[in-house]
């Protein structure tokens, strides 16, 4: 089964402690809504965010490979009466979407791209689909978190339908990791379905970020480390980029 395609029926679980609504507030402060201001969520998984933008008052499309998520995000919409497009698309590979004024890549999605070529192109795409003036927002893991955090595995997590345990292992490419994930997850009858997924994850120093975003063309960029709380200057885990076209 493609990745995420089980893994997308227990992901908002979770994600419950990820803080959405400070990362609306984060761009709507930036990018204050206004009448036909188009957002694309990229990566946008079940789709909370994109159903938080849309409630606030953005043309939201959201976009995102893996469809047994965007199914999920559809019902997430119907359900909140929100009038969303979703789109199955790569997020190195966008086409078809042009003259957005928001571009949001949340919760280090873009850690999952593979090589800095796919960063890059990544980047170049969404500069092109910004209308003049359009903004992107995005977070990625630190080096710290990486090198630091992840390594120090296995992590476990239980409540009363969903328990895994997580083994992280370092990758062969610097600031890299392999996530393999046993999940043991209760049907409607009391027993547990075990499967596995594996990921990869893969982040760069700050700079490599912010110095790509101005070679591609973007006119501004600001970094913040405190969108979700402070962070101590020597442990920070995410940073959150803006960068205006």
């Amino acid at each position: 089964m493609a990745m995420y395609d089980r893994f997308a029926f227990i992901y908002d679980s979770l994600m419950s402690d990820i803080p959405y609504d400070k990362y609306a507030e984060w761009v709507q402060a930036s990018a204050p809504i206004a009448a036909g201001k188009r957002l694309v969520d990229i990566g946008c998984g079940t789709g909370v965010l994109s159903v938080l933008f849309a409630k606030a008052g953005y043309d939201v499309i959201g976009l995102d490979l893996s469809e047994s998520m965007l199914t999920i995000a559809q019902n997430r919409s119907i359900e909140h009466g929100t009038d969303i497009s979703f789109v199955c698309q790569s997020m190195s590979e966008i086409e078809g979407i042009d003259e957005v004024n928001v571009a949001v890549i949340a919760i280090d999605s873009i850690n999952y791209l593979e090589t800095f070529e796919e960063v890059e192109e990544t980047f170049e795409r969404i500069f092109t689909a910004l209308a003049s003036g359009g903004q992107l927002f995005f977070d990625v893991h630190s080096l710290y978190k990486m090198d630091e955090i992840y390594p120090n595995g296995p992590f476990t997590f239980e409540d009363e339908q969903v328990a895994y345990i997580w083994h992280t292992e370092k990758g062969e490419e610097a600031h890299s990791i392999y996530h393999d994930i046993t999940f043991f997850v209760q049907d409607e009858t009391g027993y547990y379905e075990r499967f596995e997924e594996s990921h990869y994850q893969r982040t760069y120093p700050l700079e490599s970020y912010t110095d790509l975003l101005k070679q591609v063309g973007f006119a501004s960029v600001t970094v913040s480390s405190a969108v979700f709380s402070k962070q101590d200057d020597e442990e920070i885990e995410r940073y959150f980029i803006q960068a205006t076209k």
